[in-house]
C-alpha cells in the first residue's frame, strides 16, 4: 500500500532527504546539485511503501514576474516516480497534495515539463505559458529562449496573460 506524506524540509531527517535525493538521482538520469538545491526550502509530498520512498514532489516558493507585477509562486520541482511504480496514479496522488498546498498558498503555480510529461500535466489543468520567458539574472534581464514552450502554470489568484512575457527570478543551475 502506499502511503503519501507532506512535510517541509525543516521536518524531514537527514536520513530520509539522502533516500528522496538517491531516488531522485535514479530516476533522473543527469540530476544534479542544483536540482536538488531547487526541491529544498518548501513541502515535499513523498510515496512510500515498504519504508522505501517511490515518489516524490516538492513546492518552493519563488517569484514571478508578470506584467509588473511580482506574483508569490508555488515552484513544483522534483517530481519523480521509481520506474517500476509508474502509470499506477502515484504521480497523480503526489501533484494531488502540491496543488493543494499551490491553491491554498500562492498566487500562482509553476513548474518546467519534459516533452514526456507535458500530457500529466496539462491533463491535471496546467496551462502552457505561450509567452517568452526571462530570467532577473545578476547583471539583468535576460531572455531564456530555450526555455519558451516548457513552462507551465496554474492560476490561483491572479488573471494571467498566458502571451505576455514572465520573467523569474535568479538561482543557480536551471533558473525554470
Amino acid at each position: 500500500m502506499t502511503e503519501i506524506r507532506v512535510a517541509h524540509t525543516a521536518d524531514l531527517a537527514p536520513a530520509t532527504l539522502a533516500a528522496v535525493r538517491a531516488l531522485l538521482e535514479d530516476v533522473f538520469d543527469d540530476f544534479a546539485d542544483t536540482d536538488w538545491a531547487h526541491s529544498l526550502g518548501g513541502m515535499h509530498a513523498t510515496a512510500w511503501e515498504d519504508g522505501e520512498p517511490i515518489g516524490h514532489a516538492a513546492v518552493v516558493q519563488r517569484q514571478l514576474r508578470h506584467r509588473g507585477k511580482a506574483l508569490r509562486t508555488g515552484y513544483v520541482e522534483g517530481v519523480a516516480v521509481r520506474a517500476d511504480r509508474q502509470g499506477r496514479g502515484v504521480g497523480a496522488a503526489l501533484m494531488t497534495s502540491v496543488e493543494r498546498i499551490v491553491l491554498g498558498a500562492y498566487d500562482l503555480g509553476a513548474l518546467s515539463s519534459s516533452e514526456m510529461a507535458v500530457p500529466f500535466y496539462t491533463g491535471r489543468g496546467w496551462q502552457l505559458w505561450q509567452g517568452k520567458s526571462s530570467a532577473m539574472t545578476p547583471s539583468g534581464m535576460r531572455p531564456t529562449e530555450d526555455d519558451d514552450g516548457g513552462v507551465y502554470v496554474l492560476p490561483v489568484s491572479v488573471e494571467l496573460d498566458l502571451s505576455a512575457e514572465l520573467t523569474c527570478d535568479w538561482r543557480d543551475g536551471d533558473v525554470w
